[in-house]
């Protein structure tokens, strides 16, 4: 609650909010009246957004420049480790190589000084025109699985070749997120668009059911983000 009111009050006052992930920007948009707003996203399939009124808020896109190959976890790790919080830096994106955040303004000059390294090897940082990327699209790979019902925990136990006993330690161990929050309820039936994310694996966005089988099962589409 304290993070939409902050956001609220941000908004109402600064005329933007923070960057918001999917969740965050359902619980803001319940408060507010349509029309009331404008939804701002740096690229056109971008997963954190910005609310504003008024002109359109000012966010920068650095290059993340490295000579080692790293993961989208590493580069999140290492934002985190200087106490960045989330809501002040956009998606992450890894493409043919190439690494990319976006960021908000407030925190240039301390991104800039403090961001040195990633998964301890050096970077140097770029900052780059906003058009480079506003036509960019994420890359995913399709994947379809027969299953008897789509409980998420059935539907893991699809994507990990593993049992409900594993899948539910995995979640006492938070190893697996579901719109942007951590699984708490093994049973949920994943809806059109939910995102969930296993730890290890990687990261997910359900389609949905598009057939039955003669034998009452269901075929399901899954995007693995890559």
């Amino acid at each position: 609650m304290y993070t939409v009111q902050k956001n609220l009050t941000r908004l109402h006052n600064l005329h933007s909010t923070y960057f918001l992930d999917p969740k965050e920007l359902r619980e803001v948009q319940k408060k507010l009246k349509k029309g009331e707003y404008q939804v701002y996203a740096p690229y056109c399939d971008s997963e954190k957004k910005v609310l504003y009124t008024g002109s359109i808020p000012e966010v920068l896109l650095y290059e993340i420049k490295i000579n080692v190959p790293v993961r989208h976890q590493d580069i999140l790790g290492s934002l985190y480790s200087l106490d960045i919080l989330s809501e002040l830096f956009g998606d992450i994106l890894i493409i043919d190589n190439h690494y990319y955040v976006y960021i908000l303004p407030m925190i240039r000059n301390y991104f800039e000084a403090n961001f040195l390294m990633v998964k301890n090897a050096s970077i140097e940082l770029e900052e780059i025109p906003l058009s480079t990327l506003e036509n960019y699209q994420r890359n995913y790979e399709l994947l379809e699985f027969i299953v008897s019902s789509n409980r998420i925990d059935t539907i893991i136990s699809s994507i990990c070749h593993c049992n409900r006993k594993e899948i539910l330690h995995m979640i006492s161990k938070k190893d697996i997120i579901l719109n942007y929050d951590y699984l708490k309820d093994a049973s949920y039936r994943l809806r059109e668009n939910d995102i969930f994310s296993i730890r290890r694996i990687g990261k997910f966005r359900y389609h949905g059911i598009t057939k039955t089988t003669k034998k009452n099962h269901y075929v399901i589409q899954i995007f693995q983000y890559l």
